[in-house]
């Protein structure tokens, strides 16, 4: 793929803008380079007025709506910067192929750039608390920058990244396609808890994985990979000269967290191990560490019973997982919401059945989830979800949130529904 590294007096156009403003910082730091920048996105100015007020001022050229979209701004440019989460079938970026144009993504041009180390973390769940333990650890020995996927862009901080710094990315399987492409991986790769997830962008389970390949494809000797010793993992081979660190290690001391649930303390082992640094110095790090929103978030405690939001959990894996954290029989779990492509959530019915006290469930895929699960009851929305679940909790409880499905239909994004459930907990 052609490499641009000066985008000086260069047509960039911007593909994907975003409701929450995910092409914000590229737009502007493009701009900063020198660039003439075109922004387009399928939704109309009507539902991304907050986005595009971010960049009020700028001389920036706006192409918003389906229909005012436009072949040319992809054949007529010099270069494309998609969002991850346009799929590379898009009509545009086949367009762009067909007439030359380079396609590149936010995280391409940063690695592309970046002087720093780069440690990369990857996997269907876990990825964001694991990026952000490893984030600390690492700060606790020199500077460390946090970005990628977790939400900060970190273009914007290319000329304060030295040659010793350490920069944690996390990656998701869309931004590990686009790395591919451009056969990068990072210095060391770090692979969390692997499941299926985003088949419907990938086309099926199996190209899931080869997108995730690419953390670990492309090292060179000399390099590290960090990943779980379980079957899916397995497939995540070292090349030759890479050295393997694996987990979970018995061997390892128990980290002291105020995260619930083994899970974590294999996120906090596998940190560590991606770190390099003393087990003591990893720990003071991390400590008093609280986790992110919408991961196994305790947001309220009332009468003895403790509500937890982990609305990030879109898999059903994940809402096992979330489940096995608390003590067998007191946790009322709220499940549910839209069908996934190629998920199934058998399993996930059966353990539920065997471990919580009650499962309540909502949204599109509620009746079904119901009739799989031996304790529950479909209560169509989350209200009314936690309202039956203060009903039955006791001291000692816990409600959770932990749906092992999509939030869309009734909400934007799983932030929305965990926001509400939020909300709903405290009353």
């Amino acid at each position: 793929m052609t490499n641009l590294l000066d985008l000086n007096n260069k047509r960039v156009t911007v593909l994907g803008l975003g409701r929450f403003g995910g092409g914000i910082a590229v737009a502007r730091w493009l701009l900063e380079q020198g660039a003439h920048v075109l922004v387009t996105d399928r939704d109309p100015m009507d539902a991304l007025r907050e986005s595009v007020a971010q960049l009020d001022g700028l001389q920036i050229t706006f192409q918003l709506g389906e229909d005012q979209q436009r072949v040319e701004d992809f054949t007529k440019t010099d270069l494309v910067v998609t969002s991850p989460a346009v799929k590379p079938s898009s009509p545009f970026l086949l367009a762009a192929a067909d007439a030359g144009v380079p396609v590149t993504t936010e995280i391409c041009l940063f690695v592309e750039r970046c002087r720093g180390k780069v440690i990369g973390v990857t996997g269907t769940k876990g990825k964001s608390t694991t990026t952000a333990m490893l984030g600390l650890m690492l700060s606790a020995r020199g500077q460390c920058f946090v970005g990628g996927n977790i939400g900060k862009s970190l273009l914007p901080e290319l000329a304060n990244i030295t040659e010793q710094a350490a920069v944690v990315l996390e990656l998701s399987s869309y931004m590990l396609h686009w790395l591919g492409l451009r056969q990068w991986s990072p210095a060391t790769a770090l692979i969390t808890m692997l499941g299926t997830d985003h088949v419907d962008w990938h086309g099926g389970a199996s190209e899931y994985l080869q997108a995730k390949q690419n953390i670990v494809r492309f090292q060179k000797p000399g390099d590290l990979l960090v990943r779980r010793d379980d079957a899916i993992s397995r497939t995540f081979q070292p090349l030759p000269g890479v050295p393997l660190k694996t987990y979970p290690d018995p061997s390892l001391p128990h980290f002291d967290l105020l995260l619930p649930g083994e899970h974590n303390q294999h996120n906090a082992q596998s940190a560590y191990l991606a770190s390099e640094i003393d087990f003591d110095t990893a720990q003071r790090a991390i400590r008093g560490f609280r986790g992110l929103p919408h991961r196994l978030e305790m947001v309220h405690e009332a009468d003895g019973v403790r509500y937890y939001n982990d609305s990030i959990a879109t898999i059903p894996e994940a809402a096992i997982i979330a489940c096995d954290a608390f003590d067998t029989g007191r946790v009322i779990q709220i499940i549910g919401g839209s069908r996934k492509a190629g998920l199934s959530w058998d399993a996930m019915c059966a353990h539920l059945s065997a471990r919580c006290k009650r499962v309540l469930t909502i949204g599109e895929l509620g009746p079904e989830l119901a009739g799989k699960c031996s304790n529950a009851e479909n209560t169509e929305a989350l209200p009314a979800a936690v309202a039956r679940a203060k009903e039955i909790a006791v001291p000692g409880d816990i409600i959770l949130l932990s749906p092992g499905t999509a939030s869309y239909g009734q909400y934007a994004n799983f932030e929305k529904r965990g926001e509400h459930f939020a909300r709903l907990a405290r009353g």
